[in-house]
């Protein structure tokens, strides 16, 4: 299936504060240089904040990650768990239309959607607060048919009780999830017929139902500020509301703005090797695109800009000791100098103009740009 972006667009996208410390804790989690791990949490996150991905959430999150906008772009249509477009204020429904929950009544399931909501998948109700779509297997073979509402599952549905539901939490209710029809899991709905032994000291509900009803609202979005946001990686708990922001790996940028050149190489010469020559300022002729090089993007620009480096002959001539310098001074991209040999590209862009990556770069890109 091809999957775009959604043709109405806000101007913008942040985080809130909580969700930036969350996004910004999580990638501490992932070795130098190897930030864009984080791609999939950070939109998700994004995701649940706004309800679907809009484009100034991917350019966020990829400028985050230091990786081209088309990479996160790659990510976002390639899982269908991403929504690229608007999706209800209250409830996107995801009805399971593979063999078990088919044979069993998922296209009834599908006809009430149509009915209550919109004709066609991925359209809004006329009141904005429902949509819909149908999936591929959600893996409750036992309990089909069955349907995903926010971030749980509504079991063994009748196309009476999906009107039900729908009917339910556009009033502003949170019908309870699970099996519809009394029984408890997945276990036979009269009772066990073997293992009785183990049907005692079980709560209400099984484990997910019981959280989900602990709760107390299932189709309520993630926003950060559920729980206290724990980082024991990071030897302390980085909840926004609680203290300051946590210090992830996109701090290098805010330290090393433009407006704090001489900061950035004071603390740049504490590394290894031999410090390449830099320049105060760009030639005449103006900084070349050192995001050409695969590996550099906007954060990678900017400090090897304020470390002095603007034209792709400096790094060209870079000897061993100082690609060694500069690893160690990436910070937050330690070994990207090295690993992605920015000299050999360099050398090529400064002679003939382009790499290999440099014309797949140029073709790559949003349909829309």
């Amino acid at each position: 299936m091809l999957r775009r972006l959604h043709h109405t667009q806000p101007d913008s996208f942040a985080f809130t504060p909580a969700n930036q410390a969350w996004a910004e804790a999580q990638i501490t989690k992932y070795p130098e240089g190897r930030q864009a791990s984080a791609i999939i949490p950070l939109l998700w996150r994004a995701q649940e904040q706004e309800g679907w991905l809009t484009r100034p959430a991917l350019e966020t999150v990829a400028d985050m990650l230091d990786l081209a906008y088309i990479r996160a772009l790659e990510v976002a249509s390639f899982y269908f768990m991403f929504q690229l477009q608007p999706v209800g204020s209250v409830a996107h429904i995801q009805i399971c239309g593979t063999t078990s929950c088919m044979i069993c009544g998922a296209e009834d399931l599908v006809a009430v959607c149509k009915e209550k909501i919109a004709a066609k998948p991925h359209q809004l109700s006329a009141d904005g607060k429902f949509s819909w779509e149908e999936v591929e297997c959600l893996g409750s073979c036992t309990n089909a048919p069955m349907a995903q509402i926010g971030k749980d599952y509504y079991e063994d549905l009748t196309t009476a009780r999906m009107g039900e539901l729908i009917d339910a939490l556009a009033a502003g209710e949170v019908p309870t999830p699970g099996p519809q029809n009394g029984r408890y899991a997945s276990e036979p709905l009269h009772g066990l017929t073997s293992l009785k032994d183990f049907d005692s000291g079980h709560t209400k509900y099984n484990a997910s139902v019981q959280l989900a009803v602990d709760i107390g609202d299932t189709v309520k979005r993630i926003d950060g500020t559920e729980v206290p946001l724990i980082a024991p990686w990071q030897g302390k708990a980085a909840n926004a509301s609680a203290q300051p922001k946590a210090t992830g790996k996109t701090a290098p940028e805010k330290a090393k703005s433009p407006d704090a050149p001489k900061e950035v190489l004071e603390k740049a010469s504490k590394g290894l090797g031999a410090k390449p020559a830099g320049l105060t300022a760009a030639r005449d002729t103006g900084a070349d695109d050192l995001k050409m090089i695969k590996g550099i993007g906007p954060k990678l620009e900017t400090l090897l800009n304020n470390l002095g480096f603007f034209h792709f002959d400096q790094i060209a001539t870079w000897t061993p000791d100082e690609v060694a310098w500069v690893d160690q001074n990436l910070e937050g991209f330690k070994g990207r100098a090295s690993r992605d040999d920015w000299v050999a590209q360099a050398t090529a862009l400064a002679d003939v103009g382009e790499t290999d990556s440099s014309k797949r770069a140029k073709k790559d890109g949003m349909d829309d740009e």
